[in-house]
C-alpha cells in the first residue's frame, strides 16, 4: 500500500483488519463500518486508536455522524464513476465537524486527487500506476482558483467576489 499526502509519500501506521479477523491488542487499526456498528463498545474501549472504513452504500450516510469522533475514516472509491465518497467527505467535514484523518481508498486516480483535497481528504491509498508515477514526479493537475467553497481548509479568499478562493498549498 502506497500512501500519499500533499507533503509526499509516507508509511502507514494503521492496520486494516478484516471482519472475520481478530483485532490486534496494540496498534492503530481500521475496521469496516459493519464491524464498527456490531462491536462499537468493545472497539471504543481499546487503548489504541480505531478508524473506520466506509464503503459507499445506502446505509453509509446514516452513520456518518457516528464517525465524527474517530481518528481516521477511510472512504472507499469502488469505481471511477461513483462519487458518493466525495459527498460523504463533505458531510463529515462540514456538517459533522470531523477533524481526524480522512483517507481515500480504492480507485484513486490522479485527476480526482485535487477534487478530493478540496472535499477534505488528507491522505490517499494509491494503487494506480500512472497516478503513482505522476505523484512521484510532483505533477498534480488542477487549477488553484476556485469558484465554490471547499472543505479542505487550505483556501484563502482572493479579491471580489468573496466566495472566490485560491488554494494555499499549491496546485488544486
Amino acid at each position: 500500500m502506497v500512501l500519499w499526502r500533499r507533503d509526499g509519500f509516507f508509511d502507514d501506521a494503521w492496520a486494516f483488519v478484516a471482519d472475520d479477523a481478530p483485532a490486534a491488542e496494540a496498534g492503530a487499526v481500521v475496521v469496516s463500518l459493519k464491524r464498527w456498528l456490531a462491536e462499537r463498545e468493545t472497539l471504543a474501549s481499546r487503548n489504541a486508536p480505531v478508524g473506520v472504513s466506509v464503503e459507499a452504500g445506502a446505509d453509509a450516510q446514516a452513520h456518518l455522524a457516528d464517525l465524527a469522533n474517530r481518528p481516521l475514516v477511510a472512504l472507499a472509491f469502488a469505481k471511477f464513476a461513483d462519487g458518493r465518497a466525495f459527498s460523504y467527505a463533505r458531510l463529515l467535514r462540514d456538517r459533522y465537524g470531523f477533524r481526524g484523518e480522512l483517507r481515500a481508498i480504492g480507485d484513486v486516480l490522479i485527476d480526482e486527487i485535487p477534487l478530493m483535497l478540496r472535499c477534505g481528504f488528507d491522505s490517499f491509498d494509491v494503487t494506480n500506476a500512472p497516478t503513482l508515477k505522476a505523484l512521484e514526479a510532483g505533477r498534480l493537475p488542477g487549477s488553484p482558483l476556485h469558484y465554490q467553497p471547499g472543505s479542505g481548509g487550505d483556501e484563502a479568499p482572493v479579491g471580489a467576489p468573496h466566495w472566490r478562493t485560491i488554494s494555499v498549498g499549491g496546485t488544486a
